[in-house]
């Protein structure tokens, strides 16, 4: 049934993307603020702490990837088993803008947790500084955090658009059975009696 395939989208969907928003939190509360300075003559080696930061980005970023699907799949999925073209689903002007709303917003959600997470990686993985002054930085704060929301705001979006497919879908299909039943010609037989002589007058 419709309903079914629709709940199971849905209850993947925000599934997956509560899991890239949860991940994104907890890498933005496990980032350290810093490494430590070991400074020597010519140079500054920096040493971080054992944590799962790069981890959990790279983790959150699969999730968002698998929302954004379950995303995609709820506005074109062929429910009951019927495809309808895209022109006919985007007749309905919200649907269109929460589509690229939606769109815009989990990509920009993609790269900033892509961003964050690559920035920190390369942060621990050079370690070795000719520069005395070096601070030993780690990703700039808020970067997962900000990327985390926006994982979840990209999840409610797509959500709203598999609600707003739905209801396009049902306007598509009216209007293909309205202009089925207008096409149709209706005729009322008459038997014709053959041999049959009217009286004369």
């Amino acid at each position: 049934m419709a309903l079914g395939q629709a709940g199971h989208i849905a209850i993947s969907m925000a599934l997956v993307g509560s899991i890239a928003f949860i991940l994104g939190v907890i890498a933005e509360n496990k980032k350290p603020s810093a490494g430590e300075i070991i400074t020597l003559k010519d140079a500054v080696i920096c040493k971080f702490p054992n944590d799962p930061t790069v981890a959990l980005g790279s983790l959150s970023f699969v999730f968002l990837l698998f929302s954004t699907a379950c995303g995609l799949a709820a506005v074109f999925f062929p429910y009951k088993g019927k495809s309808i073209p895209a022109e006919g689903l985007f007749r309905s002007t919200s649907l269109a803008v929460f589509f690229a709303i939606a769109t815009l917003v989990s990509v920009l959600a993609g790269i900033l947790m892509l961003w964050a997470t690559t920035s920190e990686s390369l942060h621990i993985k050079h370690k070795f500084h000719k520069d005395l002054n070096y601070a030993c930085p780690t990703a700039k704060t808020g970067l997962f955090g900000g990327a985390a929301f926006l994982a979840l705001d990209s999840t409610l979006l797509w959500l709203v658009c598999q609600m707003l497919t739905l209801n396009s879908r049902a306007d598509y299909e009216e209007e293909e059975d309205s202009s089925g039943d207008y096409g149709q010609v209706l005729t009322t037989d008459l038997p014709i009696e053959t041999g049959h002589q009217f009286p004369k007058a």
